[in-house]
């Protein structure tokens, strides 16, 4: 076996002791690392995959999503290449229920996740060339109360980097998690949805339109180019899911827009949720989907992941000026659990107001929704509805 090399930054990559390494280069592990190089910490990504996948994921760019870009410089990228999301309407069988704008919460703004992380990676490469390190799967990873030595294997070889501090940021399925012996406890709320974009055919390309339908949601929301993300609640995953299969879904629930000759492939989904049972260990802390499952409906995991990466930043930060104590993330588990909890709560109400219902359950929801419409409840769900509380 080769011997193994330290991961390579703009200098050359020789080794030395890192202020931080984080596995994982989504959009939180990319935000994060954006943050701490832009403060000039010694900073390393180590990422699995070799390309992105262009899979349809995230979309939604809440305001303070948008504000955690900004910190590095991107909100007005984001701003040039997304669709600007201004209001919503919610409708059952026709009759419209409620409808909010959020002039006042501020605007959601629409991107594919795709783009989001190029965008990021691009900037992550103007402050550190080279600090991203593809085709890394981190094997090992010992706390030695110091400092962190992590392991991994490449294609040309294997990888060790020595760091302060490693941060988790490996997604739902993570490995860090793992390795740390992190428990993984279920939450309420777990649905199965079928999601795929087509052209908008809705003329209103700024609205999310949101069916609660007696069979089960629906919901679409505006993507650039001019097209529309269509996502549906099913009893179970469909035999086969293509666009033919999602266009009669909502041809049977809502009058039916989704045009299948302009339609990507859909993909249908689990929404599950899961707490990390902690968000730290020693000197690794876990952020985003590795220290959280939210269900995607109502788009709160990638922006819930950034504002972890804002608080983890300052931690890090703090900790690093005083000399990289062991305690660094005491603060950042008890505010980040709290936000996480809540998010998760929220996630599960929207998952039971989307499933099916009927007779009295139908009129005690459609009634819920007309009361949360009216002013000034009206306020508080814009608020909630854009995470402006988290």
């Amino acid at each position: 076996m080769s011997e193994p090399s330290a991961a390579r930054s703009g200098d050359g990559g020789h080794d030395r002791m890192r202020d931080v390494a984080i596995v994982g280069g989504g959009p939180v592990g990319l935000l994060l690392a954006c943050l701490l190089a832009q403060r000039g910490r010694d900073v390393v990504v180590l990422e699995r995959r070799t390309v992105r996948s262009g899979r349809s994921r995230a979309i939604g760019i809440h305001p303070p999503g948008l504000g955690a870009l900004g910190r590095v410089g991107l909100d007005a990228e984001v701003r040039d290449s997304g669709v600007e999301i201004r209001d919503g309407r919610v409708t059952c069988e026709g009759r419209v229920l409620g409808s909010m704008s959020f002039a006042r919460a501020g605007s959601v703004w629409s991107l594919p996740q795709l783009e989001t992380e190029a965008m990021l990676e691009r900037r992550l490469e103007d402050l550190a060339p080279g600090a991203l390190e593809h085709g890394v799967e981190v094997r090992t990873l010992r706390d030695r109360g110091t400092h962190v030595e992590v392991a991994g294997d490449r294609g040309d070889g294997t990888v060790a980097v020595c760091a302060h501090y490693v941060v988790g940021a490996d997604g739902v399925r993570s490995g860090i998690r793992d390795l740390v012996g992190i428990g993984w406890a279920p939450r309420p709320g777990r649905a199965h949805y079928v999601m795929g974009d087509t052209r908008d055919d809705t003329g209103e390309p700024s609205t999310a339109l949101l069916h609660f339908e007696p069979a089960g949601v629906v919901e679409s929301f505006p993507l650039p180019g001019g097209r529309r993300r269509w996502v549906a609640w099913v009893r179970r995953p469909p035999p086969e899911a293509g666009a033919p299969q999602l266009a009669t879904i909502v041809a049977a629930r809502v009058d039916g827009r989704f045009d299948v000759s302009a339609a990507a492939e859909p993909s249908v989904f689990e929404a599950r949720q899961h707490l990390a049972e902690r968000m730290h260990r020693g000197r690794v802390a876990l952020v985003g989907d590795a220290a959280h499952e939210i269900s995607p409906i109502g788009g709160q995991g990638m922006n819930l992941g950034w504002l972890d990466a804002l608080a983890l930043d300052r931690d890090l930060a703090a900790a690093l000026d005083a000399g990289a104590p062991l305690d660094a993330f005491e603060r950042y588990e008890r505010v980040r659990r709290v936000s996480a909890s809540r998010a998760i709560r929220q996630a599960a109400f929207n998952m039971r107001m989307g499933a099916p219902a009927a007779g009295g359950r139908l009129r005690l929801r459609n009634a819920a929704v007309r009361t949360l419409a009216v002013p000034p409840l009206r306020a508080v769900l814009a608020r909630a509805f854009t995470m402006r509380w988290l």
